[in-house]
């Protein structure tokens, strides 16, 4: 397992390389001290997380996040930041992080989030979470996995490519169909958890627990 840790603490890019050990046995850490820093290193391989510090110096962190994204669109991201105000986290979501960890939250809590985000699902904060809208009944199906009422086996795909932070050309492609496919599914998930945007059905999700 490869993980770039983007952190302008030296500090803390080396406590975070002991602290990652526990998620993997042979897993493998880079860093990076600001952005230019980190487009080089996702230039040059592939990452399996990619864990950010919002306060850097430079680009600010959400225009750093952006570039992330761009630069390695299906790689998992999880933002690192020193707040947690619920406006800054929504921030960070609608633009395709997948978790969001305080850092005031324990060594516990950092790797378990970590590892939520490696399986696949989405990490919030938990005060954040708690003033989310209730989610929506669902049911397991046949394999264990959470269904959503009155979504398609398909539009479950959709959600969880949403779910991954990836815009709607990228699940086009995923998927094999048209983006205009991708809008009508999406029209659909979003009815069906109750919500009006993308980022409230990231929030809905991360409440029902779904995975991408």
């Amino acid at each position: 397992m490869y993980i770039l840790v983007v952190d302008d603490h030296a500090l803390l890019r080396g406590g975070m390389r002991f602290l990652l050990r526990s998620l993997d046995p042979g897993l493998q850490m880079d860093d990076a001290a600001d952005c230019a820093q980190a487009l080089e290193r996702v230039a040059a391989r592939s990452y399996d997380l990619l864990l950010l510090d919002l306060k850097m110096p430079g680009l600010n962190g959400l225009e750093a996040l952006d570039a992330l994204r761009e630069a390695a669109p299906a790689t998992p991201l999880v933002v690192l930041s020193g707040e947690d105000d619920p406006g800054v986290v929504r921030a960070a979501i609608e633009r395709g992080a997948m978790g969001f960890i305080p850092k005031s939250s324990t060594p516990e809590v950092l790797v378990q989030a970590l590892r939520l985000v490696l399986a696949h699902g989405v990490y919030l904060p938990p005060a954040v979470l708690g003033s989310a809208r209730a989610a929506p009944a669902t049911s397991l199906g046949a394999s264990g996995e959470v269904l959503l009422p009155g979504l398609t086996l398909r539009q479950m795909d959709v959600l969880r490519c949403v779910i991954r932070g990836l815009p709607n050309k990228i699940i086009a492609r995923e998927l094999d169909v048209s983006e205009g496919t991708v809008k009508a599914h999406l029209t659909l998930v979003l009815r069906a958890l109750g919500v009006h945007n993308r980022t409230e059905a990231v929030y809905a999700a991360a409440k029902l627990g779904l995975r991408a």
